[in-house]
């Protein structure tokens, strides 16, 4: 018999559906395996100081969702959610084709999960969160319940982050997140400073706010602290953006010592930092955010759809330290109310269950396979990358242009975006972002690059494709 002793302070349902609850936890995390017997519900009930019916209704629930099975003269035995119940959701419904090919390539998106086991958990994960179907639907406060905020402060505590709960709110993504802060740190015609070559996203939300995004100049290693301090020094920046790891487009991370003079420097002139920490978490040990260098000066946006999914559309954010609070709460309520409570509750599941970090896992394995393959077809030095990056930038040769080469690509199965979307200032680069994620998989992908590998040998005039 199993010596399980469930502490019900892990969920914040009804102890009954609690006790159901922390079996299935106990299940991912190992504690608990198939074949264990659970103990009589009156030697739990006695443990646990709680009434017989409540155990008795809570192993009902947990047979249910077949978790485990009774037998008269034997006990109550975990079954590994093998039941019926279970697998309907997760195994039996198969996806309607209308959706299932729902895709924008122009996005640098993570590799989509292949494995049957994953695939099979995070449908289950949102089985259970099924469960409280009615209660997701309402209105909910702004920036997250108590045991959401707790999972992204988790989360977060991963990569250095231990802000206080009353600074970390959850938004609907990134982009509106980006939005705001930059409504609130920025009027029409202030300054702004970005990578010379930056993420797309953030020159569209610059000029919707009609703000003047100035580059500054880079190395191998980020922007370079004498150009941020010499550009402070001729203009008055209101906030200073960057994309520090993986950094989209260029794949480059800036290290630990370069974050510091950063800091440093907008410390110095008294310049907000704006850290959009798209891919933070893909590395499984990168630096640490500028936000932890830095809380006083840096709103670090946490976004979950390079990492987990695109689809979540959530983002954990950290507010400065000092009095950001409520003008970032106002912002965020005005343009977006709330983010979905049925997306938070599944993130939570995920973090909470072992399954945000098995996706991780995946994507950091697939990611690094597809890298391997852009090494085995193109020429070493000829493109930028990290080993563990969802795209390439690829610089063109050969009397390629960057229209020409999208155009030719454009039915490959791999998103490929020119330079113009990422220059900030002056002319762009004959270049291209080169996407390997999203629903490719590996056998076109190979050809697609077989394909690009073949164009780039000779010049256009070469291939046999209409520009």
């Amino acid at each position: 018999m199993k010596n399980w002793h469930p502490d019900l302070s892990r969920s914040p349902n009804p102890r009954y559906i609690a006790i159901a609850d922390l079996i299935e936890m106990d299940l991912r995390s190992g504690i608990l395996v198939a074949g264990d017997r659970l103990p009589p519900q009156r030697e739990l009930a006695k443990r646990l100081s709680i009434d017989f019916t409540t155990v008795a209704r809570g192993y009902v629930e947990a047979q249910k969702r077949g978790l485990v099975g009774s037998h008269v003269g034997r006990g109550t035995f975990v079954t590994a959610g093998q039941g019926q119940e279970a697998k309907s959701f997760a195994i039996d419904m198969a996806p309607d084709p209308r959706r299932a090919s729902l895709v924008d390539f122009s996005m640098n998106l993570p590799p989509d999960p292949t494995d049957p086991d994953l695939i099979a958990r995070m449908r289950e994960g949102m089985s259970a969160v099924a469960a409280n179907l009615v209660s997701l639907l309402r209105y909910q406060d702004f920036g997250g319940s108590g045991m959401d905020k707790e999972a992204a402060a988790g989360w977060l505590a991963r990569r250095g982050l231990l802000p206080p709960q009353e600074r970390i709110f959850i938004t609907p993504g990134a982009h509106p997140t980006l939005l705001a802060v930059f409504g609130l740190l920025a009027r029409p015609g202030d300054v702004v400073f970005s990578e010379d070559i930056t993420y797309a996203g953030m020159r569209s939300i610059a000029a919707q706010l009609r703000l003047n995004l100035v580059g500054l100049r880079m190395d191998e290693q980020g922007i370079l602290p004498d150009a941020f301090a010499e550009a402070c020094e001729k203009m008055r920046p209101k906030a200073l953006y960057l994309n520090p790891t993986l950094q989209n487009p260029l794949t480059l991370t800036i290290p630990e010592e370069r974050r510091r003079e950063i800091a440093a420097v907008a410390r110095r002139y008294q310049v907000p930092i704006v850290e959009d920490d798209a891919y933070g978490f893909v590395p499984a040990q990168g630096p640490q955010p500028i936000a932890a260098i830095a809380p006083d000066l840096t709103w670090h946006i946490g976004g979950l759809a390079k990492c987990i999914g695109a689809g979540l559309r959530l983002a954990y954010v950290v507010v400065p330290e000092g009095k950001a609070v409520w003008p970032f709460v106002s912002a965020m309520r005005t343009g977006n109310v709330m983010a979905s409570p049925l997306t938070m509750a599944l993130a939570t599941r995920w973090i909470e269950d072992g399954t945000a970090d098995a996706i991780l896992r995946f994507v950091r394995a697939e990611a690094a396979e597809r890298q391997a393959m852009v090494s085995n077809a193109l020429p070493p030095g000829s493109y930028r990358f990290d080993p563990i990056s969802f795209n390439i930038w690829l610089p063109l040769t050969n009397g390629w242009t960057r229209s020409t080469f999208t155009n030719h690509m454009r039915n490959s199965g791999m998103g490929v975006v020119a330079s113009d979307a990422f220059t900030v200032d002056g002319p762009a680069s004959e270049a291209v972002r080169v996407c390997l994620g999203g629903p490719i998989g590996r056998d076109r992908l190979k050809g697609a690059l077989d394909f690009m590998a073949h164009a780039l040998e000779g010049p256009p005039e070469m291939v046999a494709s209409a520009f």
